[in-house]
């Protein structure tokens, strides 16, 4: 296995609110083949999209863009830390490269949305079937507290 350094990417995401599916733009679109879009996130200028397979990340600075895909199957830990407005998804590829998402600004059901996404993907990466009930409820947005 070689271990190729990277810049680190977690300091530029802060995801401040969902983004509905039809506010994707059309350029993230392009990277979602065959897959169910769970959630979505935005920050003021930057996307992350999570399907049912894998993370996409848009760092957008200026007139250059850096597009990072996280497929489920290169994590091998995966850690949630809630705080009372924000909380941290912490994520270890297999390659030992961590990657920090920070979600900013959450209520309660922004709190419940991203438990049940990390439920998802913890079953995902643990080769076990994800909930369909919590599957459907992110897919659709309809979170219930």
């Amino acid at each position: 296995m070689s271990y190729t350094k990277f810049r680190k990417i977690t300091k530029h995401f802060n995801f401040s609110r969902v983004l509905e599916k039809k506010e994707l733009p059309a350029y993230a679109r392009q990277y979602i083949k065959n897959e169910q879009i769970l959630t979505s996130y935005k920050t003021e200028r930057d996307h992350g999209i999570f399907t049912d397979k894998k993370i996409i990340l848009f760092d957008n600075k200026g007139m250059n863009k850096h597009i990072y895909t996280v497929p489920y199957k290169s994590i091998s830990i995966l850690a949630v830390t809630f705080k009372e407005e924000s909380a941290t998804l912490n994520l270890y590829m297999d390659s030992g490269y961590p990657i920090s998402l920070k979600f900013v600004n959450m209520n309660s059901i922004d709190k419940l949305r991203l438990r049940i996404l990390y439920t998802c993907i913890d079953k995902i990466i643990n080769n076990q079937q994800p909930i369909k009930e919590d599957m459907e409820n992110l897919i659709n947005n309809k979170l219930k507290l």
